[in-house]
C-alpha cells in the first residue's frame, strides 16, 4: 500500500468510468448509489467537500456492496484515517503530498494521488502508487500531455484516472489510450441532479457512460 489491490484494480478498470460526486445530504447516499448501479456505473468517489461526505460513504458502504466507493479530496494525514473507517474501499487527491501518502501506506489504504507533471508521478511512484489521478486532465493538455509525462514511467506499470473537463464527446478518447486505467466522471451526478433528486436522468447518464465503455473495451 498504498498501491491498489490487483482485484481492485481490476474492477475499477472494468467500470471504465468512475463517478465522482459532492453529495449534500448524507439520505440522498443509498439512492444515488443505486441510480449509478442502475445504470452500470459500480465506483464512485465521493469528494470531502461537504459534512456529509464521510456518513454517505459508510451508507453506501455498509448498505450497497455491489458499489465500490471512494473517498476524494484527500488532503491531510488525519483524513486518511477516517476515510478508512467510514468504509472507503480507497482514496483519492487532487496534489501528491508525501504525509497523506505515508499516512495511506501505514492505514493499508489504496490511494490515488493527484499528478499533474512528472516530477509528481515520480513522487508518487517512490511512494508505491501505480494508480493515479490526472487532474485537471483537459486544461493541462488533455491526452497529449498526459502522454508525454507517462511515457518515461511506462515500464513500471503506471495507470491513470484523468479527471477534468471530461465528457461524453471525449470519454472514448481517453478511454482507448494504453494509460488510461479509467476516467473520472462529474458530469454522471451533477451536484444540480442531486439537488434535484433525479435518479432518473443520474441513471440515464451512467448508462451512457457505460455503453461508450463497452464500445471501446468490450
Amino acid at each position: 500500500m498504498p498501491a491498489f489491490p490487483d482485484h481492485l484494480a481490476k474492477k475499477l478498470r472494468q467500470s471504465g468510468v468512475l463517478a465522482v460526486l459532492v453529495i449534500d445530504d448524507a439520505s440522498d447516499a443509498i439512492p444515488l448509489a443505486e441510480a449509478l448501479l442502475a445504470g452500470g456505473v459500480h465506483a464512485m468517489e465521493l469528494t470531502l467537500r461537504t459534512p456529509a461526505a464521510l456518513n454517505s460513504i459508510d451508507q453506501i458502504a455498509n448498505n450497497v456492496p455491489d458499489m465500490v466507493v471512494g473517498a476524494g479530496t484527500v488532503l491531510s494525514a488525519s483524513q486518511v484515517h477516517v476515510v478508512k473507517q467510514a468504509g472507503a474501499a480507497f482514496a483519492v487527491s487532487p496534489g501528491t503530498n508525501p504525509a497523506t501518502l505515508a499516512a495511506a501506506r501505514e492505514a493499508k489504504l489504496p490511494f490515488a494521488p493527484g499528478v499533474c507533471t512528472p516530477t509528481d508521478i515520480e513522487i508518487a511512484t517512490d511512494a508505491g502508487c501505480k494508480l493515479m489521478k490526472f487532474f485537471p486532465s483537459e486544461a493541462s493538455g488533455g491526452l497529449a500531455y498526459l502522454r508525454q509525462i507517462a511515457a518515461p514511467f511506462a515500464h513500471l506499470g503506471v495507470g491513470f484516472i484523468p479527471l477534468g473537463g471530461i465528457n461524453p464527446a471525449n470519454l472514448q478518447s481517453y478511454l482507448r489510450d494504453e494509460f488510461v486505467s479509467l476516467v473520472g466522471g462529474s458530469w454522471i451526478a451533477s451536484r444540480e441532479l442531486l439537488a434535484r433528486r433525479d435518479w432518473k436522468s443520474i441513471t440515464a447518464n451512467a448508462l451512457q457512460a457505460t455503453r461508450l465503455v463497452k464500445d471501446i473495451r468490450g
